[in-house]
């Protein structure tokens, strides 16, 4: 897809970070943009923002885990603009502290809640994203792309934040089987997996948002003062290496431009994959990554 103004983008997780900053950059292309996300405040914030800089964008409050939220996204846009012809499916969350450096619940401690929220907004809305918004973009018979964000997670092995890594493997291989079916429908969509490493956001603190039928003895809220130590503890954790949002939705849109369907973002992450899959092709147990975190 090489044509961007006076088209339309959907972006989910749009109210901060990567979403914020991709619907900025499609923005400043002369697009329209629709912005979803579940954080009601923050959502029109960034809305209220992006109008003032003269951009033609709405908001929709949108919970990515329902498929009635995905849905009620879906037809909100095509009311407001006619269309879709980029769909960002980038809603996502973490649970467990290690993030911030804490130790990791083991895989069999993880409550049942932490593996349902998780799965429901990093799985299920990509999947709730690409079977409704896919037909409307075929029906339309133009260019367009999807962009599915996984994780450098979602490629690479280690014991840290495994539920988080389950639902970002899956992910990976939902877009990977995507690009090969929109190629075999001959449609005129592309798609890309985007696989992010460390970069400066508020993911650390998602719990945040997390609804409360979801919460258990040992998960609360955030209030806004440990969200902000959440953030911050992050920031040092990444450092130098942490990428600054905007330069993730750089490349996300180049690759739109340039129909590239993986989008790897640090380059320190390369080792980790290569020892990942030499330990697979030589049958070897897995190993420790080196930069389990950092990007």
């Amino acid at each position: 897809m090489q044509e961007f103004e006076g088209k339309v983008a959907v972006v989910t997780g749009a109210a901060s970070g990567i979403g914020r900053a991709m619907a900025d950059r499609f923005a400043e292309a002369g697009m329209k943009v629709v912005l979803g996300d579940v954080e009601e405040q923050a959502l029109d914030r960034a809305v209220t923002a992006m109008r003032q800089a003269e951009h033609d964008v709405i908001g929709v409050l949108c919970d990515v885990s329902t498929e009635a939220g995905v849905q009620n996204l879906a037809d909100r846009a095509v009311e407001a603009f006619g269309g879709v012809h980029i769909l960002c499916n980038n809603a996502g969350v973490v649970v467990g502290g290690s993030i911030v450096g804490d130790r990791d619940q083991y895989i069999w401690e993880q409550p049942l809640s932490d593996w349902q929220w998780t799965l429901d907004v990093n799985l299920w809305g990509v999947i709730h994203g690409v079977r409704i918004f896919t037909p409307i973009m075929l029906a339309q018979n133009e260019p367009g792309h999807i962009v599915n964000t996984s994780s450098t997670a979602g490629l690479t092995t280690g014991g840290t934040l495994g539920v988080y890594g389950v639902s970002k493997h899956g992910v990976t291989r939902l877009t990977e089987a995507l690009y090969f079916h929109l190629r075999d429908a001959g449609a005129q969509i592309g798609c890309s997996l985007l696989c992010p490493g460390g970069v400066r956001t508020q993911i650390a603190a998602a719990s945040r948002n997390r609804p409360d039928e979801r919460l258990e003895h040992d998960i609360h809220r955030l209030d806004a003062a440990e969200t902000d130590q959440r953030s911050d503890d992050w920031a040092t954790r990444i450092g130098e290496t942490g990428q600054d949002p905007s330069e993730i939705a750089e490349k996300v849109f180049t690759a739109i431009n340039d129909d590239q369907f993986y989008i790897l973002t640090h380059e320190t992450q390369d080792p980790n994959l290569r020892m990942r899959f030499a330990n697979i092709l030589e049958r070897r147990n897995p190993e420790v990554p080196d930069l389990p975190l950092r990007g």
